[in-house]
């Protein structure tokens, strides 16, 4: 068997450069994957992409199925109608050197949770794909779902 000899980069979204504190899987991602693609690179690898907890370990993850809610794009919720060109413009001071991630959890949990409150407005323009979503899931979204619910009722301690 002949193996084509390839080449690409180790790096992990969210050290991507990106305006909300922490890189993600917005348009900065997408111009990193074109500017692979210029440079002649055919890899990108990168660390686990689950939900972090306490050291916002990529290797310490509350599920292997999950992704991590920082790596969502407040740009593409705003482009999906979720966040508003408003909802965009408070953005704190961030150090373009280093993740602050304490700050940037609160900040972008705010507007996931805004979001949230949009989708449910506009749940019938998404029913169909969350509901999809959801049953094809539903082997590790539920106890997931339960796991991090019954976390943050306690505060996120360890039990």
């Amino acid at each position: 068997m002949k193996i084509e000899r390839s080449s690409g980069i180790l790096l992990h979204p969210t050290s991507l450069p990106g305006k909300f504190g922490i890189g993600d899987l917005g348009p900065n991602a997408y111009g990193f994957i074109d500017f692979l693609e210029s440079a002649g690179q055919t890899l990108w690898q990168i660390f686990p992409l689950g939900p972090t907890g306490y050291g916002d370990s990529p290797y310490q993850c509350f599920s292997a199925f999950a992704g991590n809610p920082l790596l969502i794009s407040p740009e593409i919720l705003q482009s999906e109608g979720l966040l508003s060109s408003s909802d965009l413009e408070s953005i704190p001071d961030y150090d373009p050197n280093k993740i602050d991630f304490g700050s940037v959890i609160d900040f972008k949990y705010r507007l996931l949770n805004k979001a949230f409150l949009n989708f449910r407005k506009k749940q019938i323009q998404f029913d169909d794909e969350c509901g999809d979503f959801c049953e094809k899931n539903n082997y590790w979204l539920d106890d997931y779902s339960l796991f991090m619910a019954a976390k943050q009722f306690h505060g996120g301690v360890q039990w």
